[in-house]
Order: structure tokens, then sequence, then C-alpha cells
């Protein structure tokens, strides 16, 4: 009852969005989105500030609330080969190839976000809501595919899965003076995880088993640094911990109605961010970088199989984010901005087979995005996204069975898997400061 109460509250914020850099958000937001995520040294909107660098929320003097909702759709494309065998069981030479294309739905993405300050107070206050990752595939059975084929005839069948994490949290920055803040920012987490087949089951006969959507609660947080010289140039640096689940409990159904259960704890990965920023006349200039700690979190540190023939974990390498913006705000009341985002490839070659769930691996996003003000109380907000992952992330084939002469994985001689995908989103977003007029 209380699972299903936590689903309900949260189905508006639950991002079925899937992440661009690795399976993190690349921005919060469309004015933070647009401009490529960089926020951690220029927060040019509430929304970014939160998310990147609590201490950067005390450049906002005003109480603001701030509303986006995006629609992102992603194509990604799932391809293999197999070598062809004789009835000895002896390769003929020959191969077996097909490609199975992404039928998921376009995904909401929304984010919530509120800050409190005041001109003559050191302190601001902030809170928000957002679904800050995720990533889902839905590749339907292809006898043309030998990924897709059905279990029976050695492929996986129809591939599913869907991942979302929403986190919540409050934010406190202090002005040590007029140039230095302070910022922290304990975080509560909620993520939901569905797989078909569930590679973290032990298979049987019938092969690996679907899994109903397992839930689980985590907690992190977030400290931060932010300097403005007052003379245009400003810099931060944050870092966000790592944020602790509890494991998912999934309930799983074998293709012959057999049942089972099983445990799989996949956190999310601690992130440091360092970014400067430069205001000029009518430019605003924003650079970050980001180093996403996959290596040490746990779901995605590990990799390879069990003795029982499940999969231990992604194997996630880190991760090198650089997120650049230009905001051009000459034109009255209309200020374009132009964001890029260029992300590493967390996934080796050699694991490529365990990653078909997660596919969603962006390595440059270009986004160009605007801002309307309504009045002195509303501005409009929108942003256009693509991203594309520039080529094929590869590997061969592996199966348990193949450990002994294939170590460490069993990967099939000649066999590959390979996926690729591109991305695109439309976001609106709308802010409100309360009082404005008065205090013009």
């Amino acid at each position: 009852m209380i699972k299903n109460i936590l689903n309900l509250s949260f189905l508006l914020f639950s991002a079925f969005a899937f992440s661009q850099a690795g399976h993190i958000m690349q921005g919060m937001g469309a004015v933070n989105m647009s401009m490529g995520g960089a926020a951690t040294g220029q927060p040019l909107d509430i929304s970014g500030a939160l998310h990147w660098n609590p201490a950067a929320i005390s450049t906002f003097d005003e109480k603001i609330i701030k509303f986006d909702l995006g629609l992102f759709y992603s194509a990604p494309e799932l391809y293999s080969t197999v070598p062809e065998f004789d009835e000895t069981g002896q390769p003929t030479g020959n191969f077996y190839s097909g490609y199975t294309e992404d039928d998921r739905a376009a995904s909401p993405m929304p984010a919530l976000a509120m800050v409190w300050g005041k001109e003559d107070s050191r302190h601001t206050f902030g809170a928000f809501l957002y679904g800050i990752s995720g990533f889902g595939v839905d590749f339907p059975e292809n006898m043309s595919n030998p990924i897709s084929m059905p279990q029976s005839m050695g492929g996986f069948g129809h591939i599913e899965s869907d991942y979302m994490l929403l986190q919540g949290g409050i934010a406190y920055a202090y002005e040590l003076s007029n140039n230095f803040s302070i910022g922290i920012n304990p975080t509560i987490n909620y993520s939901a995880l569905e797989l078909l087949p569930n590679p973290t089951a032990n298979p049987t006969a019938a092969g690996y088993p679907s899994a109903d959507k397992a839930s689980a609660i985590g907690f992190g947080g977030q400290v931060g640094l932010f300097y403005d010289s007052q003379l245009g140039f400003k810099a931060g640096a944050s870092y966000k911990t790592r944020q602790y689940f509890s494991d998912f409990e999934f309930e799983n159904t074998y293709l012959d109605n057999s049942t089972s259960t099983n445990e799989f704890r996949m956190d999310y990965p601690a992130i440091l961010s360092l970014g400067v920023g430069y205001s000029a006349g009518d430019f605003d200039l924003a650079l970050d970088y980001r180093m996403v700690d996959y290596e040490n979190t746990d779901g995605f540190s590990e990799t390879g199989w069990t003795q029982n023939a499940s999969v231990k974990g992604f194997g996630w390498e880190n991760m090198d984010v650089i997120s650049a913006g230009i905001q051009y705000k000459g034109i009255n009341k209309l200020p374009l901005r132009v964001g890029y985002t260029y992300s590493s490839n967390p996934i080796p070659e050699e694991i490529a087979f365990f990653n078909i769930p997660a596919t969603a691996i962006i390595e440059t996003s270009v986004m160009f995005g605007l801002s309307y003000q309504i009045n002195q109380n509303f501005n409009l907000d929108a942003v256009y996204h693509h991203g594309a992952s520039d080529g094929r992330t590869a590997g061969p084939l592996l199966n348990p069975m193949f450990v002994q002469n294939y170590p460490p994985n069993g990967a099939i001689p000649g066999s590959e898997v390979a996926y690729e995908m591109t991305t695109d989103m439309v976001m609106l977003g709308i802010s409100y400061k309360f009082n404005a007029k008065a205090q013009q």
C-alpha cells in the first residue's frame, strides 16, 4: 500500500527520461539545459544552481519559484552478429546479423525549484524536486536479429528496461563575504527499476525471468563553494556524494511460470563539479567540468557473471563531462543561449553485452534556448536539445558457458553486439519572482 502511494505521489516527477551523460541528466530545467548544463560557476537560474552548486543560490536575492517540463525522445538501435555453425558444431564461416529499433515512446522531464533570498541577508534557502536520472529501452522480439530472438532460440527475446530516479532536497547557502559563499544540500531519493529479462536473477532451464518494477530509497548530499569577483569573473566547485540506496527487491517470473526473488543494489555515483563563468556587457559565458565516479558505485563498479550465471553489475568506468554555454542579452526581454556537452563513454567494449538495458550513452549534445520576460514577475524559458552517440558501443556477445574456454566473461568468437542512439528534447519552463515589482 505504501509503495503504491509513493508511486502515485511521484508520478508527475518520474523522469522516465533517459539521460545523455551516462545515466545522469546533462542539465536541470530549460535555462540550465540550454547552457549545456554549465552552472557550477555561472548560476543563471535557480534550477541549475540548486542542481550543480548549492552555494551559488546566494546570487539570488528574491523569492523565486520555477517549474520546467520537457518531452524527451530517444532512438536507440541494437545490432548483433553471430557465427553460423554446421550440424557437427563447427563454424561455417558465415555470419548472421540484424538490428532492432527501439519502440519506446517520448518521456516527460519535470523540474520544480524554489529559492528564498533577501538582498540584505547573508542567508539563502532553496528546495527542489527533480527527475535527475534514468535509462530505458524497448526492443521488441525480432527473428531477424540474433540478440532479439526468443530465449528458446538463444536470444533475449523482448528486451525492456525502465529506470528512473527522483531526487528532492533542501539547500542552504551562506555568504562569507561579498565574494565568497558556501552551501550545503542534503538529499533524499526515490528510484524504480524494471527489467525484461532480468539478468541480475539466476537463470533456469527456462532462461532469464521478467521482473516486476522494484523501488528503493536513497540518501546523500552535496556541498559547494562559489566565488564572484564582482568584476565579471566567477568560479565554483561542488561535490555531490554517492547516493546510498536500499536494495531493489525483484519478484521474477520465468517463461515456464515458475517464480523467484532476488535483490540488486544500484547507487547513484558521486560527482565532482568545477566551473567558471564570465559576464561582460550582453554576454554570459559558462564552462563546467565534471568527474562521475562510477568505479566506486554499487551496481556499476562490478561486472561479470556470478557462479549462478546472473550478472553482477554494469561495470562502468569513471566518466568525464565538459559542459559549455553562452548567453546573449542584447535583445530586449529575449536572451538567447547556445550550449554544448561532451561526455566520455563509461562502457568498456569488452562488456558492452552487459549494458544492453542501459544504452543511453550520448557523447555530444548541442542545445539552443531562449527566454521571454513577460513582466517583472514572470519569465518563460524554452530549449531544444539534440544528442548523438557518435558511433556504436560494440563488443562480443558473452555466454557464461564459454567462460572456461574464453575467460573472463565467455566471449563468443566472431560475435558482436552493438548499439547507438540519438536523442531530441523540447522543454518549456516558467518562473515567478514574488514581490518583484516592489523591489524595482
